[in-house]
C-alpha cells in the first residue's frame, strides 16, 4: 500500500506543478482537466500523510515508554491506544482510496421510469417512484428536469424521463436501476385484496458531447403533434419531436417544450445517454442496450426492491437491507439505501482487492 500511495503522491505533486504552468492555465479545457484530477487526489494524499504522521507519533510514544515513570507511562499508553484506533480508521480509508474508480461517478444522470407489470396500478406506482426521486433530488440540492412525460389514466405515468444534475449524482443513483415491486391494495380494489405490480427504473450516465459523437446523417427527425393521456392531441402546432437513430434503431420522443428546437435538444440529450450506455455495455461484452439490461422485462419476479404497504416495509433484495418506514422512503428519504448499497459495493471491491493481493506475485512464497 505504501508503494501505491507514494506513486499517487508523485502524481499529485506533478499535477500541482501543472496548475502553476502557464501552458495549462492559459488553456481552459486543459486547466479543468488538471484541476479535476488534482482535486480527486487531494483527500487520499492528505489521509496518507495523516496516517504517516500518526505512525511516527506512535513510534515516538513507544520509545518514551522505556524511560517514563508510572504516571507518565499511563498517559503514554492511553495516547498510544487513541493513536492505534485512529491509525486503523485511516488505513480503512486508504484501502477504500485504492479501489478502482468508476469513470462515470461524477456524471449527471438521465433516469427513465416506466410502469411495468400490473397495468393501471403499475402506472400509479411509477408516479410514486417519480415523486420519490424528485424529492430525494431536492434534498440533495440537485437540479431536476423532465425530458419527456407520458401520462396514464387516474394520474399514473406510463413513462417519464428525467435529467438530474448536481454533485455525485450518478454515484448515488446508479444502484437504483432495476425492477421495483409494490405490494398494496389498489384504490380500484373494492375487496381489499393486496395486489403486486412493478415499475422499472433505468439510470444512465449523461455523457458530454465529446464522449458521444452523433452523425446527423444517422438521424431521422420528424415533427408531430403531442398527445396527452388516452392519446388525445394537446397541441395545435407540430412542436413535438420524434428522433430515430438509424444505426441502432433507438427512438426518442419529446413533446414537453413549446418549440421544435427545444424538444429536439432534449431528445438528443436522451439519445446521447442511451448510446453512451450501450457503448459501455458493448465494451463489457454485454450486447444488449443498457436500458434493457438494467430493467430486463419489468416482470415482478426480477425485483431489486419491494415496497410493502401493509407492513410499511421497504426491502432491497440485493443486500438484504430493510426499513419499516415506507412513507419516509417514498417522501425521498433514500439516503440510507444509497449508503448501504455503496457500502456493499465497496466491501465487494475490497474483497476482490484482498483476493488479488493474496494471489499476486510472491503470494505464499514466504518471502
Amino acid at each position: 500500500m505504501r508503494e501505491a500511495f507514494e506513486k499517487l503522491i508523485d502524481e499529485y505533486e506533478r499535477l500541482e506543478q501543472q496548475l502553476a504552468d502557464q501552458s495549462v492555465t492559459g488553456n481552459p479545457q486543459e486547466l479543468r482537466r488538471v484541476a479535476k484530477a488534482h482535486a480527486a487526489l487531494e483527500r487520499p494524499v492528505q489521509t496518507y500523510r495523516e496516517h504517516e504522521a500518526a505512525l511516527k507519533e506512535r513510534e515516538e510514544n513507544v520509545a518514551l515508554l522505556e524511560e517514563a515513570d508510572d504516571e507518565l507511562k499511563q498517559l503514554i499508553q492511553e495516547e498510544t491506544a487513541r493513536l492505534d484506533r485512529r491509525i486503523a480508521e485511516l488505513e480503512e480509508q486508504l484501502r477504500l482510496a485504492l479501489l478502482p474508480k468508476d469513470p462515470d461517478a461524477d456524471k449527471n444522470v438521465i433516469m427513465e421510469i416506466r410502469g411495468g407489470t400490473g397495468g393501471e396500478e403499475a402506472a400509479l406506482f411509477a408516479r410514486d417512484l417519480y415523486n420519490m426521486y424528485a424529492r430525494y433530488a431536492e434534498q440533495r440540492g440537485w437540479k431536476t428536469e423532465v425530458m419527456s412525460l407520458s401520462e396514464a389514466e387516474r394520474g399514473g405515468i406510463k413513462e417519464v424521463v428525467l435529467a438530474l444534475e448536481g454533485g455525485d449524482v450518478y454515484r448515488s443513483l446508479k444502484h437504483e436501476s432495476g425492477v421495483h415491486r409494490v405490494q398494496r391494495v389498489p384504490v380500484t380494489e373494492s375487496s381489499g385484496r393486496i395486489h403486486t405490480s412493478a415499475a422499472t427504473v433505468a439510470v444512465l450516465p449523461e455523457p458530454e458531447e465529446v464522449d458521444i459523437q452523433i452523425d446527423p446523417n444517422d438521424l431521422e427527425i420528424k415533427a408531430t403533434i403531442g398527445s396527452g393521456p388516452g392519446g388525445q392531441s394537446v397541441q395545435k402546432n407540430a412542436t413535438a419531436i420524434r428522433v430515430k437513430h438509424i444505426p441502432s434503431g433507438m427512438v426518442v420522443y419529446s413533446q414537453d417544450e413549446r418549440s421544435q428546437r427545444q424538444n429536439k435538444e432534449k431528445a438528443l440529450r436522451v439519445l446521447r445517454s442511451r448510446l453512451y450506455e450501450m457503448e459501455r455495455e458493448q465494451q463489457q461484452s454485454e450486447m444488449d442496450a443498457a436500458r434493457r439490461q438494467q430493467v430486463k422485462s419489468g416482470d415482478r419476479s426480477e425485483k431489486i426492491r419491494t415496497y410493502n404497504f401493509p407492513q410499511s416495509r421497504v426491502t432491497d433484495h440485493r443486500i438484504g437491507y430493510t426499513t419499516h418506514n415506507l412513507p419516509a422512503v417514498l417522501d425521498g428519504q433514500l439516503q440510507e439505501f444509497v449508503d448501504a448499497l455503496l457500502g456493499a459495493e465497496e466491501q465487494k471491491l475490497l474483497a476482490q482487492l484482498s483476493e488479488a493481493a493474496a494471489h499476486g506475485p510472491g503470494a505464499g512464497s514466504g518471502s
